[in-house]
């Protein structure tokens, strides 16, 4: 995945020609072509498609071939949309906001920062991440924390910053610093817009799907230590390039867990990450790569 968004990115007079060309072209006769370069790419990439297909198969236990091989076209098909809409149509968010997303739920947002503490939302890579958060900054003051040292998929956050959006380097700032900066956001009552679903080895070691993995804590550390509900937060292209965006019920984690027992929160929090995963299974970013975040020995338990 990242190979392919790298030959976009990474060639500066490449990319220069498709943002202009594609600006030139409308958004209705955009949309169909993306489709059909996505089921063209899902068509011909024998191995990719069979790799992406096998997690989907790990992970979405019960589902059909038929029901597979939907979501896959629609995996593939999301991926060449989402890098349209980044690159290329992100220059008319600010004009499109009325019909591109439909929001159900954001008043729980808006009750959470009534009461002066912040808020902190809690979503997977679903659909079109970067768009979920510039819309969210636009109407909030937000921070989020990303991963932004890949050299392919650096363009996209630099973009992003470029339209005002925040956010912290997980690979640059030492960690003290980032809870430091996390909670003195909390404490001017704005947004922490957390993705839960990242992998790192030093991550505390937790469960996701079923399987033994490491996931970040942020979310439920911030919420135990300050008595703030984590929101679930979960966006998907629902048509074209119109996205729904949904605020679900908030989670009191400081009502259920001790502070000492935030492994057991972290995985609260990541069953309910799967529920929304699966709510929109062929628009989650990682299913390219899902195997690389399991532990070794759950690794070496399924070959065996």
């Amino acid at each position: 995945m990242y190979k392919w968004i790298a030959k976009v990115t990474m060639d500066e007079h490449r990319l220069t020609r498709l943002q202009r060309w594609g600006s030139l072209l409308p958004r209705s006769l955009c949309y169909p072509f993306l489709c059909l370069l996505g089921d063209a790419v899902y068509m011909l990439a024998g191995k990719g498609r069979a790799h992406v297909l096998n997690n989907m198969r790990q992970l979405l236990s019960g589902q059909s071939g038929r029901d597979l091989s939907r979501m896959g076209r629609e995996y593939f098909r999301s991926v060449f949309i989402s890098i349209y809409e980044i690159l290329i149509d992100s220059a008319n968010l600010r004009n499109s906001i009325d019909w591109r997303f439909r929001v159900e739920g954001e008043e729980i947002l808006e009750q959470a920062l009534e009461r002066g503490r912040g808020a902190i939302l809690l979503t997977p890579h679903l659909g079109n991440f970067f768009y979920y958060y510039w819309y969210l900054s636009m109407k909030y003051p937000c921070l989020t924390v990303v991963t932004a040292q890949s050299e392919d998929i650096r363009p996209f956050y630099l973009l992003f910053q470029r339209l005002g959006c925040d956010g912290l380097d997980y690979d640059e700032t030492p960690p003290l610093l980032m809870m430091k900066t996390l909670k003195a956001q909390l404490k001017k009552n704005g947004v922490v817009f957390l993705l839960g679903d990242f992998y790192r080895p030093q991550f505390p070691e937790s469960i996701f799907f079923g399987r033994k993995t490491r996931t970040p804590g942020g979310a439920a550390v911030l919420s135990l230590e300050q008595n703030i509900p984590v929101i679930p937060f979960m966006g998907f292209r629902e048509q074209g390039f119109c996205h729904q965006l949904t605020f679900r019920e908030p989670i009191h984690l400081y009502e259920m867990f001790d502070r000492k027992e935030r492994a057991e929160a972290i995985y609260f929090l990541n069953r309910e990450m799967e529920k929304m995963v699966k709510d929109a299974p062929g628009q989650w970013f990682y299913w390219f790569n899902a195997e690389e975040r399991w532990e070794k020995e759950e690794a070496a338990s399924e070959a065996s």
